[in-house]
Parts: C-alpha cells; structure tokens; sequence
C-alpha cells in the first residue's frame, strides 16, 4: 500500500517549521583542508572560479577524533540521512550502512574514488574499514553524478586518504578501551610519516586495532548460550596501510600513484536466544578478510578551458569462512561444515574529460570500465578423517562498463543547472558452480544494460544561503550472489535476473544565519522499481527462496541539521532525521524493509571553559527498526538513546589528550534480534603531530 500525499505533505510541513537544534551535516564550503588529497575527492569540478560541489556531507578528521568514530559506521552516523545496522540476521557480524533507506548492494564505496567491489556479493562490512587514516569521509545522498560511474542507485560514500603538507611531517595516535568494569577491551594506533617537495610528495601511513572482546550492559542477565560479561566471539583484528607518490610538475596537473593493503578477521557471536543455535551451522568465523588495491590517479590542464582526468586500478579480495561443529571451534567433521575460500581479482579504467564549448556551458564526458574475476571453492568437512573433500574451483567473470554525459549551464550569476546521462552494461563472461549430483557446471551467461537520467537545478541566493532541486534515475545491476547462489541448497538461482531501479528527488537548503549559525535542511522522496527481493517459492520443508524483481518501493522523508556557536567556548548543534520506507512485495504481502529505523538524531555541545580543555557531551538517538526475527516472524527492535562523552587536553601545540565514555548509561539494546550491542565503554587516546 502506497503512503498517502497527506502523510508526505505532512513532512514537508515539519522540515519547514522544525526548529534547528542539530548539527550542520554539510560543512562549510570552500577550500578543502590542505592535507585533503583533492585528486581522491568525488565532486563536480568545473571550470568556473567557484565550482559546483553536489556532495552532501562531509565528515573531517577533526570530528572523527571528537566524536571516536574509529570505524567507518561509526563516523557516518555523524550525518543526516545516514543510517547503520547489522546484517539482517546479525549471523555474520556484518555492519551496513544505509543512505536513506538504500543499503550496501545500492551505495558503492570508493576509495579516493576508485569503488570497492567484492564481485561474488558485494557484501561488504563497513566496521572493517578504520578512519583514524583518512582525511575525510565524502557522503553523496540522491544525486550522485553519472560521471562517476554505474552503480550509485541510492547514494555513494568515499573514503578520501591524505596527502602531506609540509617539507617532513608525522603523526601519531594510541589508544585503548575499556570496558564498563574497567577490564581491558581493545587498542588501537595509527602512525605516518611524510614529505612534500616542490614538485612532488610522498606519505605512508599505517593504522591498526586490536579487540579481544566487548563488554555486554550491566543489565543483561546471561543465558544459556552466552553468559553476563563479556560478549562471547567479539573479537576482531584490522589494519591498513597506505601508500601514496605524487608528482605536481606545475599548479594544475598532477600524478599519483597510490597503494592500500588492508587485512581483517572477526568472530561471529552466536543468538543469545537460541540454544541450540538455529541453524545447526551457526558456529561460524571469519580467519581473513583482506583488500589490496594498487591505482594511479592524474588530473591534467590541457587548456585553459578543459582537462583531463585518468584512474588506472587493480583491486584485490581474498576472503575465509570456517564453519565449526559447535562451540568449541575446534574442529568441522559434522555434514554442512567447511573453510570457504574467495579469492577476487578485479583491474579497471576510467577516463574523464571537461571541456567548454560555450561561454556559460560546462560539459564532462567519462567512460568506465572494470573487469572482476571471482574463484571460490570449499573444503567440505576438513577434520573428518574419511569425508574430508575439496570441491574444484568455481570461476565466475563478468566485465562492467558506463558512457556518461554531464553537461552544466550557468544560466545566471547565481543560478546553474545540471543534466547528465549514461548508459550502463554489465556482461557476464563465465558463472560456475558445483554440487555432488551435477559436479561443476556453468550456469548461462548473457548480460543487462540500463539507461540513467538527472538533473538539477542550484540557486546561490546569497552568499550565505543555496537551495538545490534535484532528480536522478539510476540503476544498479544484481550480484553474483542474488542470480546464481543456491545459499547451501537452499535457494534456487535465477540467472535472468534484472536491474531495479529508484528514482531520487530531493529539495534542499543550506543556509548560514550568521559566522556563527548556520544549518541545512533536505526534503527527499524515492520511488523503486523492480526491487530484488528474496521470496519464498517453496515452504517446504526444506524451505526454498528465490531472488526476484518483485519489489515496488517508496521511501520518503526529511533531513535537518544545524550547528551555533553561542559564545567563543560554547558551541552547539546536532542532525535529525525521519524517514518511512513501504515495500509492495505481491508474493510477500507481510514483508517489512528492515534495518533502517524511523528516525535517527544527534545532539551534542562542545564546551571550552579553559584555553587548553574542551567536553564534547553528545546524545545519539534512534527509533525502533523493522528486523528479521525467528522463521518468517518480523520484530520492531533497535531503539536507543546513547549518551557520550569526550573530555579533551591539548598539552601542547602539537600534542593532545582525550578520555571519555560511550552509552555512559549501560543502555542494553539490539540492533538484530538475538544480538545485544556493547554496554559501556571507556577510553583513553593521545595524538601527537609534528
């Protein structure tokens, strides 16, 4: 059932008249900090003196620090209209991020640009990925520029990394956490090092954390499965190391060549519910979850009218999954337990050229193209002492390619529209599988393709004060996952399965009162089409699923965010956000979209009654969530109110000091039915540059 123009007038009412007591998700415009590596940012460039930049939000460094967001679902919560949560499940300890509404499969990650793609099912855990090394996080909502390649149905997020801006620079930053009874959870470091010449730069860094467990709140009371205390299977280790060369022969053109080794393992802790788990074969963990990508980024001034742009890249994944025979994780001998192996490979270019043919046009042309590879295979019952079995390899290839078209008229001094266009093609070169009966075999391969559309319009009514009015249709195709996994004989393929596709509209405000207050606000609406969604074809038992275009959505809702400076030592902001997601499913009628919750706020305060000494309170708040519960059951779970602190020293110039609390009242919530989140925790960090 569609939601009536009542309930959406109604929030249009609210944006309107809401008052701004949040914090101002979108940053100041202007230049970038100069340690931002500008070649790695995902904007609008131009050739006017003032470019147009589409980018939503921008979380700094500096607020990743303040608010301890050490990894990347933690620090976009510090925006509007960005949502976290765990898988649906909770089974496999996966984080996702959702963009109003839009998830993993909808919102590609990049790395200075260059997407993060996992070719089998792109089921990427965003806690994997550390912020301590970054320099700033770009959150793009709606519009997302066709220039910068296929995929980015809902949004897009990229993690820009950081250039040196000195002759020889370091930084360096510890930390440990605590838990609510001041036993040892975690540490965590970052440290780099780097120069900047006349005519080129160099940096390195290096960034780790290292968690032996988490701490439930004081309230659970245990059972049968896990006790009080500690959370049982919580730890995880990752790291990531970055490279960068870069040479600048004049003020315009610059070359990079840039490389990321990221390495990662986790535990998954268990339902606390059921006992025993359900399935049988819960007792999972993951040994290895590593990236590495290699790339080469330039930016050249070929006239005083036009440029041109190049990525050239090489991505790798290598991925493992034990299964166990129970709690002891020990040993896989029972039927159904095994070590699955992936090992991808995915190499890529992408070309993009401005021009100015006419006085007050702007024109972009870019073409993408990205080849993935995916070998997987599982060793079946590998302690058992007869049964033991690997299965041959499984090969799946499929190449990905876009042409865009982006064309800027700045009709007025003040007032700039943009359309773009592109067409998008994904073929699938190779899709295999294996099972007992047919042993391996190759499922048919074919391809889809898809047209994209947008446009906008940009007011700069002062100053001081812009609106925006955008529309894009865009599509993203299926994963290898969604067409072709039998989800351990459970699911049948469907290997003619489509694009969906969801039209964003978005009506904007970003207006600065004063030096001192500023806020933006954000109207936005989707309309779905062609939903993938897993259905039920068989109820079995055993159960049998299906993936399927068969969803019809709408997601709607509004977006506030505002920041004050009341004094010189008294600032205060915060970010809101309501949102209703409704899914029309014909072969689901009692489907709910889970994960995202109604509505998501920030408030905090940064108070600096001395020269050297600032508390940064802050209270994190969220509805309650639609979230899969035990068979077909859907439960309302999620809500929470969080309350932080950060209590912070500057000792010297270049030397600071910080300790503070997350969810300071024990605050015992789930973000998945069956998986309490961390209780209390304190911790302590130091950061010294020079």
């Amino acid at each position: 059932m569609r939601p009536s123009w009542q309930n959406l007038s109604a929030a249009v009412a609210f944006a309107l008249t809401a008052p701004a007591v949040v914090v101002a998700a979108d940053r100041e415009t202007g230049e970038p900090a100069p340690y931002v590596y500008t070649l790695g940012q995902v904007t609008v460039v131009t050739a006017t003196p003032e470019p147009i930049d589409t980018s939503d939000d921008v979380v700094t460094r500096e607020e990743v620090w303040t608010f301890n967001t050490s990894t990347l679902d933690e620090a976009v919560k510090l925006t509007p209209g960005v949502m976290t949560t765990m898988d649906s499940s909770g089974r496999r300890n996966e984080h996702d991020i959702f963009v109003r509404g839009f998830g993993r499969w909808q919102v590609p990650l990049s790395i200075d640009g260059v997407r993060i793609y996992l070719p089998a099912d792109n089921r990427l855990d965003f806690r994997r990925f550390l912020t301590a090394d970054l320099a700033e996080v770009q959150i793009q909502k709606g519009y997302v520029s066709v220039i910068d390649g296929p995929g980015a149905m809902g949004g897009a997020i990229n993690l820009v990394t950081r250039k040196p801006t000195e002759l020889l620079e370091g930084h360096v930053q510890a930390g440990i956490d605590l838990g609510r009874d001041g036993s040892y959870d975690a540490w965590n470091g970052y440290a780099s090092i780097g120069t900047r010449q006349e005519r080129f730069y160099a940096h390195a860094s290096v960034s780790y954390q290292d968690r032996d467990h988490w701490q439930l709140p004081g309230s659970f009371d245990g059972t049968s499965i896990q006790p009080e205390g500690e959370r049982n299977r919580s730890h995880n280790r990752d790291s990531r190391v970055n490279l960068k060369l870069g040479f600048e022969p004049n003020v315009s053109d610059e070359y990079s060549v840039n490389y990321t080794r990221q390495k990662g393992r986790k535990g998954a802790p268990l339902n606390v519910y059921n006992d025993p788990p359900n399935p049988p074969n819960s007792y999972w963990d993951w040994p290895m979850w590593d990236i590495e990508n290699i790339y080469f980024l330039s930016s050249t001034r070929l006239t005083d009218s036009s440029y041109l742009k190049t990525k050239i890249y090489y991505n790798t994944f290598d991925n493992a999954l034990y299964a166990y025979d129970n709690g002891t994780y020990t040993t896989q001998s029972n039927n159904g337990r095994f070590r699955s192996y992936y090992a991808d490979k995915s190499h890529g270019l992408s070309v993009e050229y401005g021009f100015r043919a006419l006085q007050d046009t702007d024109t972009r042309l870019a073409a993408h193209w990205r080849s993935d590879r995916h070998d997987e295979y599982n060793l079946n019952r590998p302690t058992h002492p007869t049964l033991s079995f690997r299965e041959p390899t499984q090969r799946s290839r499929e190449d990905t390619w876009s042409l865009a078209l982006e064309n800027t008229w700045h009709a007025t001094g003040a007032i700039d529209l943009l359309v773009g266009v592109s067409y998008d093609r994904n073929d699938i070169k190779q899709a295999q599988d294996f099972n007992t009966a047919q042993g391996l075999f190759d499922y048919p391969t074919g391809g889809s393709d898809a047209w994209n559309a947008q446009a906008a319009v940009y007011w700069q009514q002062s100053v001081k004060s812009r609106f925006g009015l955008s529309v894009s249709s865009r599509t993203r195709f299926p994963t290898s996952l969604e067409r072709f996994s039998t989800r351990f004989g459970t699911a049948i393929p469907n290997p003619d399965l489509g694009s969906e596709r969801a039209t964003n509209v978005e009506l904007s405000w970003k207006k600065s009162i004063s030096d001192d207050v500023r806020f933006n606000t954000a109207l936005f609406y989707a309309d779905v089409g062609d939903m993938i969604q897993t259905v039920i074809v068989d109820a079995g038992p055993p159960q049998l699923t299906q993936t399927r275009n068969v969803g019809d959505g709408e997601f709607y809702g509004v977006e506030l965010g505002a920041e004050a400076s009341l004094s010189t030592t008294f600032v205060v902001g915060g970010t809101f956000t309501w949102m209703h997601r409704e899914i029309d499913d014909p072969l689901q009628p009692d489907y709910r979209p889970t994960g995202a919750p109604d509505s998501q706020g920030l408030l905090y305060a940064t108070w600096s009654p001395l020269a050297r000494w600032s508390f940064t309170p802050s209270i994190e708040y969220a509805s309650n969530r639609w979230n899969s519960g035990p068979g077909t059951i859907y439960l309302r779970t999620g809500r929470y109110t969080l309350v932080n602190m950060q209590v912070q020293w500057d000792a010297a110039k270049n030397v600071r000091f910080a300790v503070g609390a997350r969810n300071l009242l024990d605050e015992e919530y789930e973000l998945a039915w069956g998986f309490p989140e961390q209780g209390r925790s304190i911790y302590g960090k130091v950061q010294i540059d020079f």
